[in-house]
């Protein structure tokens, strides 16, 4: 096999796993939960959804609580973008995992 054609095999092996650990990193980064608890609005559970979070953007006149739930909204898509592409590059990975043993 030639070296390009190692170094992509290699890549496309390795490329869900990088996604995958990039939207766990926004997903650490998208603290909502504690936003509303530091400013004193109860929420269920640790996982804020997205309506919610957009109806408080709407409906508080706070600056610093729009800016900061703004960022934990943009932390959010990031995170569903990252694993979409996580999944995405999943079936390529396997497919070249396969190729890599049968032209071995």
């Amino acid at each position: 096999m030639s070296e390009l054609t190692e170094y992509l095999v290699a890549i496309a092996i390795c490329s869900p796993l990088v996604f995958f650990i990039v939207a766990v990193a926004f997903r650490l980064l998208d603290n909502s939960a504690s936003i509303f608890l530091n400013n004193e609005i109860l929420v269920d559970s640790s996982y804020v959804s997205g309506d919610l979070i957009r109806k408080q953007i709407e409906s508080t006149e706070n600056e610093k609580l729009k800016k900061s739930l703004g960022k934990a909204l943009f932390f959010r898509r990031l995170h569903n973008l990252f694993m979409v592409l996580a999944v995405i590059s999943l079936p390529p990975a396997i497919i070249a995992c396969f190729l890599v043993s049968f032209i071995s």
